[in-house]
């Protein structure tokens, strides 16, 4: 079975791209476009090594200037908490070597797929479950995409793809048409789902021909994205969003429960508020995935339900997210249950 075929290249809009190419890489360049002095914060140019800053520009402009404990700044600066070893925090916290079972492709949920689309991010968040994942070992070139897809092809009980990675929406919009159409060709597939911090960094990237690509897909389209913190949404982020809802996209967003960032009533509340205003409805409410290096993100168990108790009773049932774990070797999210 024929499954890629090859489309002309087309002329795709440069801002997403503009923005991407002009990221923050240098941990100096933030911090004085910060108006934070590199003295003030308990920095290691090690874990900056270990793990390369990277954050765009229109991100880094929603933070607050002067601000050393600014709750999205803290969810990109490397710190010298990075690398103090911590028992039971490792590389592959969820064992995804064990599914990664071949280039490109992790199955570990039945009827579910996720296709490493793409090998880089538009922003390095230092809690990634990911941080340490072989993405080279798992780059597979637009060339090898029909034997990728062949996989899923020959295994007619998967009916959702999953495309993530690190960021799928790093491809551009003619080489994600050309994966799309590849995946509308697997007659058993019906559902297409997008995994993507990108929007919310660089809202730039959802362009009119995503949007229209996606609404004229014969897959139901899900699109879930990963905002942490209400300040990391804006006007832009309101019109970029409704014109993936016009475009029939489901909108889910996850959140990762991060100490110091979005421990509180107050700010999970709002955001979840937030979310809800713009179309997005809360999914997933994450304890941190231990994964080496994010330890000083974590919060105790006890403590995340007791939150998310207050939650239920300070919102209604439809904007709480569930709250979950994620455990190597389970065949689905393992809810955390008082």
């Amino acid at each position: 079975m024929r499954i890629i075929t090859r489309t002309a290249d087309a002329v795709e809009p440069q801002d997403w791209r503009t923005e991407l190419a002009g990221a923050f890489r240098q941990l100096d360049d933030l911090l004085d476009f910060l108006d934070i002095p590199i003295t003030a914060l308990p920095i290691c140019q090690q874990a900056q090594a270990d793990f390369p800053l990277l954050v765009p520009r229109p991100y880094a402009q929603q933070m607050e200037k002067g601000n050393i404990n600014d709750p999205l700044l803290l969810q990109v600066l490397p710190q010298a908490a990075e690398m103090i070893e911590q028992p039971g925090y490792v590389a592959d916290p969820l064992a995804e070597k064990h599914s990664n079972i071949q280039q490109g492709i992790i199955h570990k949920y039945h009827g579910r797929v996720l296709l490493l689309a793409a090998s880089g991010c538009a922003v390095n968040c230092r809690y990634c479950f990911r941080r340490h994942f072989p993405y080279q070992e798992n780059r597979v070139s637009r060339q090898h995409w029909q034997q990728t897809l062949e996989y899923v092809a020959s295994d007619s009980t998967i009916d959702e793809v999953i495309l993530s990675g690190c960021d799928p929406l790093m491809l551009q919009d003619q080489h994600l048409d050309e994966l799309i159409s590849a995946i509308e060709n697997i007659p058993h597939v019906r559902r297409l789902r997008i995994h993507s911090r990108l929007p919310v960094v660089i809202p730039q990237r959802i362009t009119d021909a995503l949007c229209r690509r996606l609404s004229n897909s014969r897959l139901h389209c899900s699109c879930v994205l990963h905002i942490n913190h209400g300040n990391e949404l804006s006007e832009q982020h309101h019109s970029a969003f409704r014109q993936l809802r016009q475009a029939g996209v489901t909108l889910l967003n996850q959140t990762v429960l991060l100490r110091k960032v979005n421990d509180s009533l107050s700010v999970l509340a709002e955001l979840n508020k937030q979310l809800f205003e713009f179309g997005i409805l809360p999914y997933y409410l994450h304890l941190l995935d231990p994964v080496k290096g994010a330890a000083h993100f974590d919060l105790d168990e006890h403590t995340a339900v007791a939150l998310h108790q207050q939650l239920l009773e300070a919102l209604p049932g439809y904007l709480v997210p569930r709250l979950v774990r994620e455990e190597s070797g389970k065949k689905s999210k393992t809810p955390i249950i008082k």
